[in-house]
């Protein structure tokens, strides 16, 4: 499930729903913000599969372990550097 595979979809992925909560981080937001933004596209075309906040949460802590998100203390904030 982290990865996408033969029976897994990029969008049923972790790495695949990863790539679309760093595209909702324009801006530092705390984890409501956006869960809150990822509503608004969950099961839809933009993202066909339906993520409950458990995957969201997995899909964070994937991109901080790759050093694509930092966390303070309040947000969520895109590590541009790499």
């Amino acid at each position: 499930m982290i990865l996408p595979s033969k029976h897994i979809r990029n969008c049923e992925s972790l790495i695949g729903l990863g790539s679309i909560l760093l595209n909702k981080l324009e801006s530092p937001k705390t984890i409501d913000e956006l869960w809150i933004d990822f509503e608004g596209i969950n099961n839809t075309k933009d993202c066909p599969t339906l993520h409950s906040f458990d995957n969201v949460i997995l899909a964070l802590d994937l991109l901080f372990v790759l050093g694509k998100i930092q966390f303070n203390e309040k947000q969520i904030i895109k590590n541009e550097t790499n």
